[in-house]
């Protein structure tokens, strides 16, 4: 057994200057015999998080060691002694449960990572793509675990993870059809708006589908298109002078402008009346609704808003986007102007809707952030109790969470001056409503 102390390892420190006295030989053997030696010291530490993982089992409730230390879990508590991600924390409690009481068709991957012949992600994509044996014979998979580790010192890890996949879907043919369907249940798409106003896209592909969006994006993105692009400012980019997006720029363009052909060939399916509605986004038009006030369209000076946007745009570009898809003036300033369709039906028309999103700009609930599109048209005079009329002046705009609140609550909205609201609770609790469209303040201003 091996214990090190700070005191050993700051003895072996190596530094720039060390390299830099090395030859070529000694410079690609001494990056071995640190990758081997970091190999020995991950599995170490797989090792004890894995003791600690097994003394803060769940059946010890407090008295295990991860809760006793303040941690929930035996991951947490891994992350904060070492300050390495979650996600490596429950690498190094799986990989050391697995070195520890390894099932027998693992056993090589184990001895190859207590050894330092494997990297811990190296066992992970390893257990991963070889799976558990069911159809497939302990001894096969054994076999199989034996030539990847046999393997592994001379494959990227990509291609380790690929090369385990391949050996069980040759083990099991027959289970191709399930391992597939599996991994498209894993698919999806997420976008989150941050603080800066920007939103950020995250998601899993599977095969099929990353095939075909990678198809359409390489096909844009392709050095014929004009050269390969650097995000590194001090690379030296081979692309004409009139288009200085790197490639990353490109491929967010690329999708935007796949996303945007989908949305005018799905309705102009529907134009033609091939289709009642459009095939793919139903009766919804999808676009751009930009909301900009009329001085500013006519000065150029100012801003404007992306409708479910957290950030202005400037003028110029409200501008641009008015080129391509025209302009629908909406204005509130006189009963003449307002849509309203009284009691002759009871729910709130596309074009209402478009006047309630640009007056409210999302959910009026403060502190609430659903976009209009999220959101549902409530009657301040209610349609029944009140016998209220469905129009923008007497409508707003509410998240589905607080158009219960209202309804299943007896909160009362009330217009405290024109265009401003607020909710009332029946104990006399009050919560402003205030717009979330910045346009809507600057023509106050």
């Amino acid at each position: 057994m091996l214990l090190l102390a700070p005191e050993s390892i700051a003895i072996t420190a190596f530094s720039a200057a060390d390299a830099a006295r090395l030859s070529d030989d000694e410079l690609i053997t001494q990056q071995h015999d640190f990758a081997v030696a970091r190999r020995l010291l991950d599995a170490g530490a797989a090792a004890v998080s894995a003791e600690i993982g097994r003394r803060s089992a769940p059946e010890l409730g407090h008295a295990g060691l991860a809760q006793s230390r303040g941690a929930r879990t035996p991951e947490a508590l891994v992350q904060h002694l070492t300050g390495i991600s979650a996600a490596d924390a429950r690498t190094l409690v799986a990989v050391g449960t697995l070195i520890a009481d390894p099932p027998a068709w693992l056993i090589p991957v184990a001895t190859a990572v207590t050894t330092g012949g494997l990297s811990l992600t190296g066992a992970t994509v390893i257990r991963a793509g070889l799976g558990v044996p069911g159809r497939v014979a302990e001894a096969d998979l054994t076999c199989a675990a034996e030539q990847l580790v046999a393997e592994a010192a001379g494959l990227s890890l990509e291609q380790l993870a690929a090369r385990a996949r391949e050996a069980r879907d040759t083990l099991d043919v027959a289970g191709v059809p399930e391992r597939e369907e599996e991994r498209r249940d894993r698919r999806f798409l997420s976008l989150t708006r941050l603080s800066d106003g920007m939103t950020r896209l995250a998601g899993l592909l599977d095969p099929e589908s990353a095939a075909i969006i990678s198809g359409a994006i390489d096909a844009i993105t392709s050095p014929r298109r004009g050269g390969p692009r650097f995000v590194d400012t001090t690379a030296t980019p081979v692309a004409p002078a009139a288009d200085a997006r790197t490639i990353p720029q490109l491929m967010v363009d690329a999708l935007v402008d796949i996303v945007q052909l989908a949305t005018k060939a799905d309705t102009n399916t529907a134009n033609r009346g091939t289709a009642k509605n459009g095939r793919l986004f139903g009766q919804r038009r999808i676009g751009v609704r930009v909301h900009i006030a009329q001085r500013d369209l006519a000065t150029g000076e100012g801003f404007a808003h992306i409708e479910g946007q957290s950030a202005v745009v400037s003028v110029a570009t409200a501008q641009r986007i008015a080129c391509d898809t025209g302009i629908i003036p909406i204005a509130f300033d006189t009963d003449g102007h307002i849509i309203n369709v009284g009691r002759e039906q009871r729910y709130h028309t596309p074009r209402q809707r478009i006047g309630l999103a640009a007056r409210d700009g999302g959910c009026r609930a403060d502190g609430c952030e659903r976009p209009p599109n999220w959101c549902e048209a409530h009657h301040i005079d209610e349609w029944l109790r009140d016998t209220g009329e469905t129009s923008i002046r007497r409508g707003i705009l509410l998240c589905r969470h607080h158009h219960t609140l209202i309804h299943n609550n007896d909160w009362r909205i009330t217009e405290t001056r024109p265009g401003q609201f607020e909710m009332q609770a029946p104990n006399g609790q009050r919560r402003p409503l205030p717009s979330k469209n910045p346009i809507a303040a600057r023509l106050r201003n």
